[in-house]
């Protein structure tokens, strides 16, 4: 079991922060190295929580669906479907895409591959840790990592546009 520290004695999160980013090895790295109690850059002040049951309901929530079934038919279905995915986007910050023909074995690889990656030793992950937002291929604990109240995720980022991404970029356990 996980012990939240609670000590305030000189607590500096950005030093923090710092440090737990310098490692290099994410959220997943303090669980693979032992961690026994929860860092205080992990623990937030439930009053700068600002979700109340009666602004947000979760039965009243519908994630974007996008339908790529009608993308090649003759008509408008293309520019709605690209005013579809730029509403939710803009709206939502994701969608789910549906009837887009990729076969369930490749995104059963795809998810695979990702899991791999970190479930690889910190050391083979450090290779692709940046911050640098330009790289088509690295991983990172929180993109908004300095600003954000609970830094909980780790995450492989992999930019597909502009144009296709060389495979090789990738790590090799994600090929």
């Amino acid at each position: 079991m996980v012990e939240v520290d609670h000590e305030d004695g000189g607590y500096d999160r950005n030093k923090e922060l710092k440090l737990l980013d310098e490692t290099k090895a994410g959220v997943k790295g303090l669980v693979d190295a032992g961690l026994t109690k929860l860092p205080k850059i992990f623990v937030h002040d439930n009053h700068k929580v600002n979700i109340s049951s009666s602004s947000f309901s979760a039965t009243n929530v519908s994630i974007p669906v996008i339908d790529l079934g009608s993308l090649h038919e003759e008509g408008n279905s293309r520019h709605e479907i690209v005013q579809k995915v730029k509403d939710a986007g803009e709206k939502w910050g994701f969608f789910q895409v549906v009837n887009h023909k990729i076969p369930q074995s490749v995104l059963d690889e795809m998810l695979d591959g990702v899991r791999k990656f970190h479930e690889q030793d910190a050391k083979v992950k450090r290779e692709f840790y940046s911050r640098d937002i330009t790289k088509r291929v690295f991983y990172n604990t929180n993109i908004n990592f300095s600003t954000s109240e609970v830094n909980w995720r780790d995450t492989l980022y992999c930019l597909l546009a502009p144009g296709p991404l060389d495979p090789h970029q990738l790590p090799s356990i994600c090929r």
